[in-house]
């Protein structure tokens, strides 16, 4: 069990378990969105095809290339302790993502309050309309962990760390930071949602959940949770 714990922490796992829900991501919404497939992705994949633009690179596949490399990189740099059974692992993390998906959603339930959907608005026929939202939720998981979680949680842990600040109150500061900014990015740009203060207090706690998941868990299990609690509040009939 010990080593399971620790192999599922690892970049590697992380890769192979993240991998197909990319590939379901982003070949889905060209088979489904075809010229109109910038429609259906999600936020934080919007925002980073953005700034990607912004340095000259706006090819289809940049983003999750970025993702992709990433991954691999921090795989090499941890090559040597790598898991020994990754299809075992790749399984636990899958169930275990579904554990703490229907953790969050069993707590959003009685936190009294249906929480919006997470993404920009799809212009899509209803043919296609359920379909879509399940890729455009798995993108959510994959990009706004990303972003806020391996991007803004580890990026702010590094910088106060350089400022000397002690590890038990940059680790916790950084968290919140990024828990906080994940809310609030709900409410930003042309899609954002109308301020709510009981939606925005519940996404500041599932921030802190991803990131606890993040650093205790892993960053596979995070995006996996996250994933499969998108798909659970967007599926689930009011």
């Amino acid at each position: 069990m010990r080593n399971y714990l620790q192999a599922t922490r690892h970049p590697w796992a992380s890769f192979l378990f993240l991998v197909p829900l990319l590939a379901a991501y982003e070949g889905g919404l060209l088979w489904l969105g075809g010229d109109r497939a910038a429609g259906l992705r999600n936020g934080a994949d919007a925002w980073l095809r953005w700034a990607l633009e912004v340095f000259g690179v706006g090819q289809v596949f940049a983003a999750p290339a970025v993702v992709v490399g990433v991954l691999l990189l921090w795989s090499w740099w941890r090559w040597a302790d790598r898991p020994d059974d990754p299809a075992t692992t790749w399984f636990g993390m899958a169930f275990e993502s579904c554990l703490f998906a229907l953790l969050l959603w069993q707590f959003g339930q009685n936190f009294g309050l249906l929480v919006d959907r997470v993404g920009v608005r799809m212009e899509i026929t209803v043919q296609t309309a359920q379909v879509a939202r399940v890729l455009t939720y798995i993108g959510a998981g994959i990009y706004e962990e990303v972003l806020f979680r391996l991007g803004l949680f580890v990026g702010a842990c590094f910088v106060l760390r350089v400022v000397l600040l002690p590890k038990v109150l940059a680790v916790p500061l950084a968290a919140v930071a990024a828990a906080v900014a994940f809310a609030a990015a709900h409410h930003v740009g042309p899609y954002g949602e109308p301020m709510n203060a009981y939606v925005f207090a519940f996404r500041v706690l599932a921030g802190l959940f991803f990131t606890a998941l993040f650093v205790g868990r892993g960053f596979g299990i995070a995006v996996g949770a996250h994933a499969g609690y998108d798909v659970l509040v967007g599926v689930t009939p009011v």
